[in-house]
C-alpha cells in the first residue's frame, strides 16, 4: 500500500514539473503585459508632469514624439528580423549575435542585463516616492529595500506567478487612467481642465537634452517583452504583435496624459509636485494604487527578463562563472542569473539612495538602452543592404526604418551626455575586442559576417575592374602551394610563413589519386595554423592520378579569378621529374604567374635564416626604369625574408671587366635607393663568369638566383652543392615591380 502511495506521489511530482517546464507564454503575458506596464510605470506617474512643466506642451510632446522615433524604428525592425529567423533566449543579444556573431552581441548584451539590473532600482525608487504619498512618515529607504526584496521574492518563486500578478496590476494601471479620464470633466465638486496650456517652457529645472534623457526610460519597456524570447510560445508572431501593439497604445497615452496635464496644472505646479496626478484626477487614490502597482510591475518585469539576459550570455560562455549562471531549474527558471541580478540591482539601489536618487539612474539607464536599440537597428540595416535571400522576413520595413533608429540613437547620445556616450562606446568596444580575443567557438553561431564581407570585397572587386590595373602597386605574395601528401606542406612551412607573413596568402592544393585523399586528411591542421598566425590560408583539394596535369588544371582554371594566387611554389629535389617540372614552369608562364623553385641543401637546409644571397641580372643598358628587369620577384621576396628572419642582404652580381665592375657598383647604389632596400644591405660584385662567382660569394643561409625563360634544370640543381646551402629559383610574372 505505502509503495502505491509513494508511485502516486512521484506521478504527480513528475506531472507538476512537466507542466511548469512545458510552460510557454502567449503574446499578451509574454510580451505585451510586461512591456506595457514597464513603459506605463515610474517616468509617467511620476516625471511626466515635470516634463510638461519644464518644456511645456509642444516640448513634451517633442521629446514624446523624438523617443518614440528611435522606439518604434527599433520595434519594427525586431519585428522584421524576428520573422526571418528564430530568436533564441536573449532577446537583443540572440538577435544581434546571430546578426553579427556572439562577441558583438555579448559586446551589446552585457551593457544590456547590466541596464536592466540597474533599472529594477529606478523602479523601486518610484515605488518609495510613492509609498511616502501615503505613508509620509515612513522611512523612504527602508520602504525601498522592502520593496526590493519583495520584488526579488516574487520573481524568485515562479515567472509565472510573476505573470499572474501583472495582469492584476494591469488592471489597476487601466483604472488609474480612467481616474485620470474623469478628472477632465466639472462635475461631482470637481472644476475639470481649466489652464491654458505653456506651449513651450522656460526650461528652468533642466535642460532640453537633460529632460529628454529623463524622460527615455519610459519607452525602454519594449526589452521587457524582447529579451523573454526564449520563453514565448511562438516567438516569430508574438514579438512583432506585442512589441508593436504595446508601443502604439503607450504612445498614445503619453501623448493624451501630457495634453491633461498641460491643462490640469499649471508649469509651477507641475514641477513642485512629483504626484501631480493625484491631486487632478478624480480618485487620487486610484493613481496612488497606479504608482504603486505600476512601479512594482515594472521592476517585476525587469528583474525577470535581465536573467534570462544573462542566462544567454552565459550559456554562449560569455561571463564568468558561465557555468553556474547559465543553469536552471527543472521548470526553466535562471535561478543563479536572477540571485546575480537582484545583487547589482540591490548595489544599484544602494547607490541611488545615497546618492543622485531617481534621475541620476535615469540618464546611465538611457545610455545602455540607446546603444542596443542603435545596434538592434544596424542588424537590420546590414541585414537589407545585403541583399541575401536568407533574409525573407513575413514583415518587412523599409530602409529607411532601422537607418532612422541607427541614426536617431547615435544622434541622442551624444546630445544627451557627449562624455558618458563616449565612454559607453569604448567600453563596447573594449568587451568587443576582449571576447573576439578568445577566438570563442559557439556551436550552432552562424551570422551573417561572412557575407557582410564578402559583400564588401564584391563591391570593392568590382569598382577596381574598372579602374586602370596596377598590379605592381597592390602586388603582395599569394602563393599557390600544390602537394600530394601533408609532409610536403609541412617541410615548407617555416619558409611559406616568412615569404608570406603578415599579409600574404597561402593557397594549399592537395592534389591525390583516386581513393586516395585520406593522404591529405591532415591539411586542415597546416591551413589552421597559418591562419592562426595571422596569414590568410585556404585549401584546395583535386582529384587526379597524374600530378603535374593537376597543378595544370588548377592554374588554368585560377586564371579567371579575381583574388588569384600570383606565385607557383615548387621544390626541385634531386628526385624530380626534371621534364614535367619543365613543361609545368613553362605553362605557368602563359598564365601570368611568377615561379618560386625551391631547393633545399639536404644537410644546411636554411641555415641560421639569416644571410640572403640576391643575385641580380643586370638590365642590358645597365638603367632600371619602372622595374628593376628580371629582379623584380627576387628582391620582394628577399625583402620578405629580411623582415620576417630579421637578416641581411647581399646583393651578388658577376661582371666579366673592371669597366664592368664601376657599373655594377653605380647599378647597385640605385637599386638600393629605388627599391628602398634595409640599411644594413651588402654589395658583392665578383669578376667573374656567373657559376665560379657563385663559390666566391659571402656564405648565406639562401642564394635567390633568377630562372631565364628556358631554364637548364640541370643545371640549377646542380648549384645547391655549387653554394653549399639552400637556392631558391625566381621566375617574374611581369606583375612585380620592386620599385614601386
Amino acid at each position: 500500500m505505502l509503495e502505491k502511495v509513494q508511485i502516486g506521489i512521484t506521478w504527480l511530482q513528475n506531472r507538476a514539473t512537466t507542466q511548469e517546464s512545458d510552460q510557454k507564454f502567449g503574446t499578451f503575458a509574454g510580451v505585451f503585459t510586461p512591456a506595457v506596464l514597464t513603459i506605463l510605470g515610474a517616468i509617467m506617474y511620476l516625471r511626466l508632469g515635470q516634463v510638461v512643466g519644464n518644456a511645456g506642451l509642444i516640448g513634451a510632446l517633442l521629446i514624446i514624439l523624438m523617443a518614440h522615433v528611435i522606439t518604434v524604428s527599433t520595434g519594427l525592425s525586431v519585428s522584421s528580423i524576428s520573422t526571418n529567423t528564430r530568436v533564441g533566449a536573449g532577446g537583443a543579444f540572440a538577435i544581434i549575435s546571430k546578426a553579427l556573431g556572439v562577441e558583438v552581441g555579448g559586446a551589446i548584451g552585457v551593457p544590456l542585463f547590466l541596464a536592466q539590473g540597474i533599472s529594477v532600482a529606478l523602479y523601486v525608487l518610484a515605488f518609495g516616492e510613492g509609498w511616502l504619498r501615503i505613508f509620509p512618515a515612513h522611512n523612504y529607504k527602508l520602504v525601498c529595500i522592502a520593496a526590493f526584496i519583495l520584488v526579488f521574492v516574487i520573481a524568485y518563486i515562479s515567472t509565472s506567478f510573476a505573470f499572474r500578478i501583472q495582469f492584476f496590476i494591469l488592471t489597476i494601471v487601466g483604472f488609474s487612467l480612467f481616474s485620470i479620464f474623469l478628472g477632465s470633466f466639472a462635475f461631482a465638486g470637481r472644476i475639470g481642465l481649466t489652464q491654458t496650456p505653456i506651449l513651450w517652457g522656460e526650461f528652468s529645472k533642466w535642460d532640453f537634452w537633460t529632460t529628454f534623457a529623463i524622460f527615455f526610460p519610459a519607452v525602454t519597456g519594449i526589452m521587457a517583452g524582447i529579451s523573454m524570447s526564449g520563453s514565448l510560445k511562438a516567438p516569430r508572431k508574438s514579438l512583432p504583435e506585442g512589441t508593436m501593439s504595446a508601443i502604439g497604445l503607450t504612445m498614445v497615452v503619453y501623448l493624451a496624459l501630457a495634453y491633461w496635464l498641460s491643462r490640469a496644472a499649471t508649469s509651477a505646479e507641475l514641477l513642485a509636485t512629483e504626484t501631480i496626478m493625484v491631486d487632478k484626477a478624480f480618485w487620487g487614490w486610484a493613481i496612488l494604487a497606479g504608482i504603486l502597482g505600476a512601479t512594482f510591475s515594472s521592476a517585476l518585469g525587469s528583474l525577470v527578463a535581465a536573467p534570462r539576459v544573462m542566462q544567454a550570455l552565459a550559456q554562449n560562455q560569455l561571463l564568468p562563472f558561465s557555468k553556474i549562471l547559465a543553469r536552471e531549474t527543472a521548470n526553466g527558471e535562471p535561478r543563479p542569473a536572477m540571485i546575480a541580478n537582484g545583487a547589482i540591482g540591490l548595489v544599484a539601489l544602494i547607490l541611488a539612495l545615497s546618492g543622485g536618487g531617481l534621475n541620476a539612474i535615469a540618464g546611465v539607464i538611457s545610455m545602455f538602452f540607446i546603444i542596443t536599440y542603435g545596434m538592434l537597428n544596424v542588424v537590420v540595416f546590414i541585414e537589407q543592404m545585403l541583399n541575401m535571400v536568407s533574409f525573407r522576413p513575413t514583415f518587412r520595413v523599409p530602409r529607411s526604418v532601422p537607418f532612422i533608429g541607427m541614426m536617431g540613437c547615435l544622434f541622442v547620445m551624444f546630445l544627451i551626455n557627449p562624455i558618458f556616450s563616449l565612454i559607453a562606446i569604448v567600453l563596447v568596444v573594449a568587451l568587443y575586442l576582449f571576447l573576439a580575443r578568445r577566438t570563442l567557438a559557439i556551436e550552432g553561431s552562424d551570422d551573417v559576417r561572412s557575407g557582410l564581407f564578402v559583400s564588401i570585397a564584391e563591391w570593392a572587386a568590382n569598382k577596381a575592374i574598372k579602374m586602370p590595373s596596377a598590379p605592381e602597386r597592390a602586388w603582395k605574395p599569394s602563393v599557390l602551394v600544390p602537394v600530394s601528401s601533408v609532409g610536403e606542406l609541412n617541410g615548407s612551412y617555416r619558409f611559406l610563413r616568412a615569404m608570406t607573413w603578415p599579409q600574404g596568402t597561402v593557397n594549399s592544393l592537395g592534389i591525390y589519386a583516386p581513393g586516395e585523399e585520406e593522404k591529405l586528411a591532415n591539411l586542415t591542421l597546416y591551413i589552421e595554423a597559418f591562419l592562426n598566425e595571422g596569414i590568410s590560408a585556404q585549401k584546395t583539394l583535386l582529384e587526379d592520378a597524374d600530378f603535374i596535369n593537376g597543378v595544370r588544371t588548377a592554374t588554368q582554371v585560377l586564371r579567371g579569378a579575381f583574388f588569384r594566387p600570383n606565385l607557383l611554389f615548387l621544390h626541385l629535389r634531386r628526385d624530380s621529374k626534371l621534364r614535367d617540372l619543365r613543361q609545368l614552369i613553362d605553362k605557368t608562364a602563359a598564365y601570368r604567374m611568377g615561379i618560386i623553385l625551391l631547393a633545399r641543401h639536404s644537410i644546411n637546409d636554411l641555415g641560421r635564416e639569416q644571410i640572403i644571397n640576391v643575385w641580380i641580372s643586370p638590365p642590358p643598358d645597365w638603367r632600371f626604369t619602372a622595374r628593376a628587369g628580371s629582379n623584380d620577384l627576387s628582391i620582394l621576396l628577399a625583402l620578405q625574408l629580411q623582415k620576417n628572419w630579421e637578416g641581411q642582404i647581399n646583393l651578388c652580381m658577376a661582371v666579366d671587366s673592371e669597366e664592368a665592375i664601376l657599373n655594377a657598383d653605380t647599378l647597385l647604389d640605385e637599386l638600393i635607393t629605388l627599391a628602398r632596400l634595409p640599411g644594413n644591405t651588402q654589395k658583392v660584385i665578383l669578376q667573374s663568369t656567373f657559376e665560379p662567382g657563385l663559390t666566391l660569394a659571402p656564405q648565406a643561409d639562401l642564394s635567390i638566383i633568377g630562372l631565364p625563360k628556358e631554364p637548364d634544370l640541370t643545371f640549377f640543381s646542380r648549384l645547391v652543392d655549387v653554394v653549399d646551402g639552400s637556392c631558391v629559383f625566381v621566375r617574374d610574372s611581369g606583375d612585380e615591380s620592386a620599385l614601386a
